[in-house]
C-alpha cells in the first residue's frame, strides 16, 4: 500500500478544524535532496573562504618577510660600504702614524684598494690601531722616541725598550764601575757585578721598568736588597737599601718607589748598589741606564 503524506495545520478562524494538505513523498525526497545539497555547498564554499583567507594570511606574512629582508640586505650594504670607509681611513692613519714616527708600513694597509679589502686586511687594522694606542697609554711610545727608536721601527720594539730597565733607579754620580776593581774593604782586586750610585740616606729609589718583585730581604754583603723580574730573562738588583716599599710577588710599575737609600750590608756610606741581570749573569748596567726622572711623571734623557 503506497505511504501517503499530509502536512497538517490550524486553519484561521475561529472553528479550530485540522487542515490536511497532500503531498507526495517524491516532493519530500526531493526537498530533503535540496536541502542537503544546499548544506554541503554551503559548507565548500565556507571551506573555500577559509582556505582564501589562510592564503591570504600566508601571502602577507612572506610579503612582510620580504620587506624586512630588503631592509635587512640594505642595512648590511651600508655597513659594508662604512666598514670599507673605516679600513681605509685607518690605513691612511697607520700610514700617518708611520710616517711620523717612522714606523714600518703593512704593505696590505698601504696597498689595498676599498673593494679588495678582506678580513684579514681589518683585523691587522684594528691590530695595529690598539698596538699603537696602548703603547702611547703604558708610555712606551714616549720611552722608544726619547731612546731615538724613530726610524724603520714596531711598536713592538717599543714596547721591548719599554720593558728594558732603562731608567736610573736613582739620580746622582757613579761612585763605583762595573768590573774589576779595587775592593774598599782589603785592598785587593774584585770584580764588581754592578755599579755603586751615591745618593744621601732615606732618597727613595725607583722602578727603571715595568717588573714583579721576586725578593726583598736581607742578602749578606748586600744588606736590605730588592730583586725585580723584569721579563725576557731581565732582571735587577738593589744593594744597601735602608727600607723597602715593596714586598715579594708585588708588581710595580716604571717609576714606583721600591725602596730607600741606606747603607745596610758591606757598605762605606749611604749610596745604591745597582745590577743588571740577562738570565742571572751580571751585564754593565750603563748599557741600560738612559732616562732620567726629571720632574714628577715626565722623564729627559740622560747619561
Amino acid at each position: 500500500m503506497r505511504k501517503r503524506s499530509y502536512i497538517l495545520f490550524v486553519a484561521p478562524g475561529n472553528d479550530g478544524h485540522l487542515r490536511k494538505i497532500h503531498i507526495p513523498v517524491h516532493y519530500l525526497y526531493i526537498f530533503l535532496v535540496g536541502t542537503t545539497i544546499g548544506v554541503l555547498s554551503l559548507t565548500g564554499i565556507a571551506s573555500s573562504y577559509l582556505r582564501m583567507l589562510l592564503k591570504v594570511s600566508n601571502y602577507n606574512q612572506l610579503r612582510t618577510e620580504q620587506e624586512d629582508l630588503k631592509g635587512r640586505y640594505t642595512r648590511l650594504e651600508q655597513v659594508a660600504k662604512e666598514r670599507d670607509i673605516q679600513v681605509a681611513s685607518l690605513g691612511s692613519l697607520a700610514s700617518e702614524v708611520s710616517s711620523l714616527y717612522g714606523l714600518k708600513q703593512d704593505p696590505n694597509l698601504v696597498t689595498a684598494s676599498s673593494s679588495g679589502i678582506q678580513d684579514a686586511q681589518v683585523n691587522s687594522s684594528l691590530n695595529q690601531l690598539y698596538a699603537l694606542r696602548t703603547s702611547a697609554l703604558s708610555g712606551a711610545t714616549m720611552t722608544g722616541i726619547s731612546l731615538g727608536l724613530t726610524r724603520n721601527v714596531t711598536t713592538a720594539d717599543w714596547v721591548r725598550a719599554n720593558s728594558a730597565p732603562n731608567l736610573w733607579p736613582v739620580e746622582g754620580p757613579v761612585t763605583g764601575s762595573f768590573g774589576e776593581r779595587i775592593d774598599p774593604f782589603n785592598g785587593e782586586g774584585a770584580f764588581h757585578s754592578g755599579i755603586d750610585i751615591a745618593s744621601s740616606y732615606g732618597q727613595p729609589v725607583i722602578a727603571p721598568a715595568d717588573g714583579m718583585v721576586t725578593f726583598a730581604d736581607f742578602m749578606g754583603g748586600y744588606g736590605r736588597a730588592i730583586t725585580l723580574d723584569h721579563g725576557h730573562g731581565i732582571t735587577t738588583r738593589y744593594g744597601h737599601l735602608a727600607n723597602f716599599a715593596v714586598t715579594p710577588g708585588q708588581r710595580v710599575h716604571r717609576g714606583d718607589t721600591i725602596g730607600f737609600i741606606g747603607l745596610s750590608g758591606r757598605s762605606t756610606g749611604p749610596h745604591l748598589h745597582y745590577e743588571v741581570r740577562i738570565n742571572d749573569t751580571p751585564v754593565n748596567p750603563h748599557k741600560y741606564l738612559r732616562l732620567t726622572v726629571a720632574n714628577i711623571g715626565g722623564f729627559s734623557a740622560g747619561s
